[in-house]
Order: C-alpha cells, then sequence, then structure tokens
C-alpha cells in the first residue's frame, strides 16, 4: 500500500510503522502546549525530527485534549501558517495539518502542506470535503465520540471494536460517494477521544481488526494519560509510548503519531527486526 506524497513513496501497508512526528504551536495542547510557539523553536524540533527520521510532520494550532474551549478560525490560522511554512524550507518531507476546519486546511495545503488530519471525519466542517477533494489531498479520519469539551464524560459503546468498525465503514461509503479516492484515506480509531482506559486498551489489544476496512491504520497514543492509569504518574512518557509502539507495529499499525519521534522510530526498528527474522 503505497501513498506517493511530494515525492516521497511511503509504504503505509499493515505493520509500516511510519512515525508522524507531533508540532503543537499551541499554548494549552496536553503535553506540549506552550513549546513550540516561535518560529525558532519549530524550526529547531523540526530539525531534530528530520535528524531522527521522522516521515511525517503533524501540525496542530488548536488543542484537542478533554474540556478544552475551541479555538477561533484567525487564531488557528496565525498559528499554524507561518509553522507550516517553516518546516517546508526545511525539507520535502509530508506534513499534514491537523484541524477540523476547511479554511485552515485550505491556507496550510496553499503554505505547503499535503495531507489534512481531520479529528472529526469531515464532519464538523461542511465545506471540509469540498477542499479535500479540490487538493486531492490524502485525508485521515478519526473516530470520536462527542466532541473535545464532553468526549470524556462517560463514554459508553456496545463493543467498542465493532461500534467503531461501524463508523468508519459509514465514512469510507460516504467519502467514496463524494469523490475521495478510497487510496487517499487513512483511519484513526482515536486513542483517548470518548474512550474509557478499558476502551483504549481493547483497541490496542484488537488493532489488527482494523485492516479489513482496506486503509492504512494511524495510532495516536503518544504520552495520553491511560498509561499513567496503569503505571503510575511518575512513570517516563515517551518510554511508555516506545512500548505502545512496538506494539502497535506487530498488530499492523501503518502510521504512529508520537512527540518522541527518536524513541518510537527506535522501538519501530525493534518490532519489524524481530518479526523478520
Amino acid at each position: 500500500m503505497k501513498f506517493s506524497i511530494r515525492g516521497h513513496n511511503l509504504d503505509l501497508s499493515p505493520g509500516a510503522g511510519r512515525i508522524m512526528g507531533i508540532i503543537n504551536v499551541t499554548p494549552d495542547s496536553f503535553s506540549d502546549g506552550g513549546e513550540f510557539t516561535t518560529t525558532d523553536a519549530i524550526a529547531s524540533q523540526g530539525r531534530q525530527m528530520l535528524d531522527a527520521g521522522v516521515d511525517i510532520i503533524d501540525v496542530g494550532g488548536e488543542s484537542s485534549r478533554p474540556f478544552v474551549e475551541p479555538v477561533d478560525l484567525h487564531e488557528e490560522l496565525t498559528r499554524v501558517i507561518p509553522a507550516i511554512m517553516v518546516l517546508r524550507a526545511q525539507s520535502s518531507v509530508p506534513i499534514s495539518i491537523d484541524t477540523t476546519k476547511a479554511e485552515v486546511a485550505r491556507q496550510a495545503i496553499a503554505a505547503g502542506a499535503d495531507i489534512i488530519n481531520d479529528i472529526s471525519a469531515l464532519r464538523f466542517d461542511a465545506n471540509m470535503l469540498e477542499v479535500a477533494r479540490s487538493q486531492a489531498a490524502p485525508v485521515i479520519i478519526m473516530h470520536m465520540q462527542g466532541k473535545p469539551e464532553d468526549m470524556q464524560v462517560n463514554p459508553v459503546y456496545n463493543d467498542i471494536i465493532q461500534d467503531t468498525l461501524c463508523f468508519f465503514r459509514e465514512r469510507l461509503e460516504w467519502l467514496t460517494k463524494n469523490g475521495i479516492a478510497p487510496e487517499k484515506i487513512i483511519i484513526d480509531p482515536g486513542i483517548g477521544f470518548g474512550k474509557s482506559l478499558a476502551h483504549n486498551l481493547t483497541i490496542l489489544n484488537r488493532l489488527q481488526d482494523y485492516q479489513e476496512l482496506g486503509c492504512p491504520v494511524l495510532i495516536g497514543h503518544s504520552r495520553k494519560s491511560f498509561m499513567t492509569r496503569i503505571l503510575g504518574k511518575n512513570i517516563d512518557r515517551d518510554c511508555a509510548t516506545a512500548a505502545i509502539t512496538a506494539l502497535c507495529v506487530e498488530r499492523g499499525a501503518a502510521i504512529i503519531r508520537v512527540h518522541n519521534v527518536k524513541k518510537s522510530k527506535e522501538a519501530v526498528g525493534l518490532a519489524q527486526a524481530i518479526q523478520n527474522i
């Protein structure tokens, strides 16, 4: 399963373990809020990710942590467009724009982004479909129960795997009927987005079940609080993230979305060496 993006032929077959590095240009993201608010800081982080072998860089200008308040269009554009321009000037590595707003996606692509990463699966902004279609941009669609401001208020499912699979089948059918090529769609089960601890662990345990959809699977577990509920608040979240990264590769993840590129890149290399012996 190949994705050709800006001259990069990315193998996104099950278990490929491509690393997507997160750069949140926000003051309030749960892990790195406030760290990358200047162009110098963004450029430095971009260089570190490139040196560590990042495959995709994901830029977000609106926090999606639980109970967060939405950010207006102007503020989000002010945050992400300069960041994308700085990162694009550094390299040709694919850039994804993490947004639910069509106008942000449109301007981000004009500034050099390649992929639309929409946590709403193109549901929150009616114009997002046309932006994705007109730009022929790959899209990442995520499952989320509710919205960030209320998603963690008692999330309930009949069956977390079957319910999310049903959601993705509906979204895939709608997208393809409306002009988005199936080979341009990536799915993200949405760890931590309207999910309890048990829901998150079940998704990770049964990650291979999502292969039936025929799309590359992205997992975004990096530094999330469910790990501390198992191991305690004082854990090294990057090490814990890398451990789960290795498991996800073994269970078919094509893309791993993380803050610490180096540690997860090393985890992928070890997991693949063991699998390929």
